[in-house]
């Protein structure tokens, strides 16, 4: 499953997952096994898409891309297979370099706001952090390019009629911590860290170069290891 999008059709506020068939024939209506939970995936409404164009599709082949609507247990990256179990690398995903928090301008507005952020956090328009800190209330956005959030705030405003607010963050850096040193870091200035909502990652967020190397010598034995691409 290499891509998630929703809102496709506004009258229905349905989602939809593109799926590549790599081998093997899709039929409607089939019984594939979800790599990542071991659990079925009945695969009932299946769709060809050509533009604005929609059509139900009974069969695929390899290389065929199939629209599957509302399949909200998929995620960007997983499997599905029918025999023999079969797993993927990971899809790449970006290391981000912009941080914000966003904030519903107005609260009345709070449940549209909280399903449209999970929804761009599922396509990958954007990365959401959370910590206890900031609240739930208050989700800081990561992305590679300040176009990303305004990205975010568009969608945002057009399909969940929701307008939000952007205050940016000071941190450019980010890197992969644990437990004991999240602790180590609460309070420290120049660092904070947070929950990666996608998968559970703890992220420390930094001001620049400078101050990691000098919260790393002053506190020695911190896991702070790089994001690579396909972190």
């Amino acid at each position: 499953m290499f891509k998630i999008q929703a809102n496709m059709n506004k009258a229905h506020r349905d989602q939809v997952a593109f799926v590549r068939v790599c081998s093997g024939r899709f039929t409607r209506g089939m019984t594939a096994i979800h790599a990542g939970t071991g659990r079925p995936f009945a695969t009932k409404y299946a769709q060809q898409m050509f533009g604005a164009d929609r059509e139900t599709i009974d069969e695929a082949y390899p290389g065929d891309v199939v629209g599957l609507v509302n399949a909200t247990a998929l995620g960007i990256g997983d499997t599905l297979y029918d025999g023999p179990a079969v797993a993927f690398p990971p899809l790449p995903s970006f290391v981000p370099e912009h941080f914000a928090v966003l904030r519903a301008a107005d609260t009345s507005t709070y449940k549209r706001f909280k399903r449209g952020v999970e929804q761009l956090d599922a396509e990958g328009v954007v990365q959401v952090l959370r910590n206890d800190r900031r609240g739930e209330q208050a989700p800081v956005l990561a992305a590679v390019g300040p176009m990303q959030f305004e990205v975010a705030m568009a969608r945002l405003d057009a399909e969940f009629g929701v307008t939000a607010g952007l205050e940016h963050l000071p941190y450019e850096l980010a890197r992969r911590t644990d437990r004991a040193s999240e602790e180590r870091l609460r309070g420290v200035a120049g660092a904070e860290v947070f929950t990666r909502v996608r998968d559970g990652a703890l992220l420390a967020l930094f001001t620049n170069g400078w101050r990691l190397r000098a919260i790393g010598d002053s506190i020695p034995g911190l896991t702070l290891d790089p994001l690579l691409v396909s972190a």
